[in-house]
C-alpha cells in the first residue's frame, strides 16, 4: 500500500472529478484533497467505512499526503487513526504498518462518504446547490432536535 498517498476507489472516480470546480462542472470544491476530507467527515458522521476495492491509477491519481499536510488536513488522518484504533501511538509511529493503517482508515471513511454523496447527488444538475441543501437539512435536524420537548427528563 502506498502509505504516502490517498487513493480513490475506481467506482467513485467520475464523482470525485465532477466535484472539483472547472469550466465543465458545477463542482463546489477547489481540490481533490478538499473532496476527500469532506467525504471522510461524512463517512465518519454516518459511521460508513467502505473498503476501496479497485482504485484509480490516474484522474484522480493517488493524492500525496503532503498535499493534505500543506492544507492542514493531515491532522484529520491522524485523528481518525486514533479514534478507530483507540491507540494514541498510531499518530507518532513511523512504522510502515501504522502509516498504512492510518491511510486505510481515512481512505475507507472517505470512500463511505463518497458512496453517500453518490446516492445524494444522483440526478442533480448543480452539485453545489444540492450539497447546500444536504448541509442545511443536517443543520435543521440538529437544531430542531434541541428544541423538542423531551419527557424522558421527568422520568
Amino acid at each position: 500500500m502506498a502509505a504516502n498517498r490517498i487513493r480513490v476507489a475506481k467506482d467513485k472516480a467520475e464523482l470525485v472529478k465532477s466535484l472539483v470546480a472547472s469550466k465543465d462542472t458545477t463542482g463546489p470544491f477547489q481540490t481533490y484533497v478538499e473532496i476527500m476530507v469532506f467525504a471522510a467527515a461524512l463517512g465518519v458522521k454516518y459511521k460508513k467505512r467502505v473498503p476501496l476495492g479497485e482504485t484509480t491509477k490516474r484522474e484522480p491519481s493517488p493524492i500525496p499526503q503532503e498535499n493534505f499536510a500543506s492544507l492542514g488536513y493531515d491532522l484529520i488522518i491522524k485523528l481518525l487513526g486514533i479514534n478507530e484504533t483507540q491507540d494514541i501511538n498510531i499518530v507518532s509511529s513511523r512504522e510502515e504498518q501504522d502509516e498504512d493503517k492510518r491511510t486505510q482508515i481515512f481512505e475507507e471513511y472517505a470512500n463511505g462518504g463518497l458512496e453517500i454523496l453518490q446516492n445524494e447527488l444522483r440526478g442533480a444538475v448543480d452539485y453545489s446547490e444540492r450539497l447546500l441543501l444536504i448541509l442545511s437539512y443536517e443543520k435543521f435536524q440538529e437544531s430542531s432536535a434541541e428544541l423538542e420537548f423531551d419527557l424522558r427528563k421527568f422520568i
